[in-house]
């Protein structure tokens, strides 16, 4: 795998980003980790890394184009309402 370095005086991407904190349940977190691998395995241009915050902020990005579909009082009906009656992706 070859990675570019950043030039001299050029910041690392991942830097760019303001830092924030998520609590996420322990299976999330195992099907996320076993989702970055995947998608890492599968790529062709290995330039870029893949981590679990990559996979976060396209989630985020998800979540915010599809925020219209978003109802519900409570972190169970809001799911159900933006992934289906089962609330299973």
């Amino acid at each position: 795998m070859t990675r570019k370095p950043p030039d001299d005086g050029e910041q690392a991407r991942y830097l760019t980003f303001p830092r924030t904190e998520a609590r996420l349940r322990a299976d999330q977190l195992t099907a996320l980790g076993a989702l970055r691998r995947k998608v890492a395995a599968n790529r062709t241009d290995k330039t870029e890394r893949i981590t679990d915050n990559t996979l976060l902020r396209l989630a985020v990005d998800l979540l915010l184009k599809n925020a219209a579909h978003i109802t519900g009082n409570t972190e169970e009906e809001m799911r159900r309402a933006l992934l289906g009656d089962d609330g299973e992706s």
